[in-house]
C-alpha cells in the first residue's frame, strides 16, 4: 500500500515524553490512515533511554521506523534524516513532547488547497494555547520579529514544531538544507519561499508539556546567533560564518 503520510518525530533525551506522545498519535492516525501512515522516529545524541523507548514502539507497531544518530545533530539534523527516509505523499514533523495533539496535526492536512506547506501558528487569535510561560512568549515574539526583519518572511510563527509539506516541496528544498539547530525552521521556510512554494499558516492547539530541556536564557542567545549566522550565509558576508564556525561556533555547538 502506498504511504500517504509520513510523520517524522525528532527525539533527543525524550525517554519520559516520547512514549506518552506515541500512545496518543499511533492509534489516532492508524485508525484513520491504516497502513498508509508511517512514523519515523529519529533519535539523535541521546544520553538517556530514548532509543529503547523508540524501539519498543517499533516492535509493537507496524509502520514505525527508528533512525539512530549517535551525534547530537539538533532537531533540524534529525528532521533532515527523517525527510530522506520518508515515503509519504505528505511529509510532516512534530515535536516528541506531544505539545501538539494529533487532532491539531491532522487539521494541517485539511488546508493544503494548492499550498506546498501548511504550518501551525500559535499566534493566531483563534489558536487554543495553554500554559505557555511568558518568558517563552516574549522570546518567541522577539525571535519572530528578527526573522521577519532579516528574511522578509511573512510567517507569524516560524518555530512551532508542527509542519506538513508535499513530497515535491521536500524534494525541492532538501538539497539546500544544512542548518541543524535553532535556525532550521527558518531555513526550511526560507528555502520553500525561494523555490516558489506557497506556505499556509493555520490556527492550532498547543499545550506546554513539562520536562522541556530548553532554557530560555541560553537558548535565546543560541537562537539569535543561529539566525544571524543563517542570514550571513545568504549574503556576501558568508566568509564571516567560516571564521565563526572555526572559533566561537565550536563552543556554541558543544553546548547544544
Amino acid at each position: 500500500m502506498a504511504v500517504q503520510l509520513s510523520i517524522v518525530v525528532p527525539a533527543r533525551n525524550e525517554e519520559h515524553r516520547l512514549g506518552r506522545m506515541l500512545d496518543v498519535y499511533l492509534p489516532y492516525f492508524r485508525e484513520r490512515y491504516g497502513e498508509a501512515v508511517e512514523f519515523i522516529i529519529v533519535v539523535n545524541g541521546s544520553t538517556d533511554n530514548t532509543i529503547e523507548v523508540a524501539r519498543r514502539y517499533a516492535d509493537g507497531w507496524s509502520g514505525v521506523r527508528v533512525i539512530e544518530e549517535p551525534q547530537p545533530i539538533g532537531k533540524g539534523g534529525a528532521v533532515i534524516l527523517g525527510f530522506r527516509a520518508a515515503r509519504g505523499e505528505r511529509i510532516g514533523f512534530v515535536d516528541a513532547d506531544g505539545a501538539t495533539p494529533p487532532e491539531a496535526f491532522e487539521d494541517l492536512l485539511k488546508h493544503f488547497d494548492g499550498a506546498s506547506a501548511v504550518i501551525a501558528n500559535r499566534w493566531d487569535p483563534r489558536s487554543d494555547i495553554l500554559r505557555q510561560p511568558w518568558t517563552r512568549r516574549v522570546a518567541s515574539r522577539v525571535f519572530n520579529a528578527l526573522v521577519r526583519l532579516l528574511f522578509r518572511l511573512n510567517t507569524t510563527d516560524t518555530q512551532c514544531g508542527a509542519k506538513v509539506l508535499t513530497r515535491r516541496a521536500v524534494e525541492d528544498v532538501l538539497p539546500y538544507l544544512g542548518i541543524t539547530q535553532w535556525a532550521f525552521d527558518v531555513d526550511l521556510l526560507f528555502q520553500l519561499r525561494r523555490h516558489g512554494h506557497r506556505i499556509v499558516e493555520v490556527p492550532t492547539v498547543w499545550r506546554d508539556i513539562g520536562g522541556s530541556h530548553v532554557r530560555v536564557g541560553r537558548t535565546g542567545l543560541e537562537m539569535f546567533i543561529a539566525v544571524i549566522r543563517l542570514r550571513l550565509i545568504y549574503s556576501p558576508l558568508r566568509w564571516v560564518v567560516w571564521i565563526y564556525d572555526r572559533t566561537l561556533g565550536r563552543v556554541i555547538r558543544h553546548r547544544v
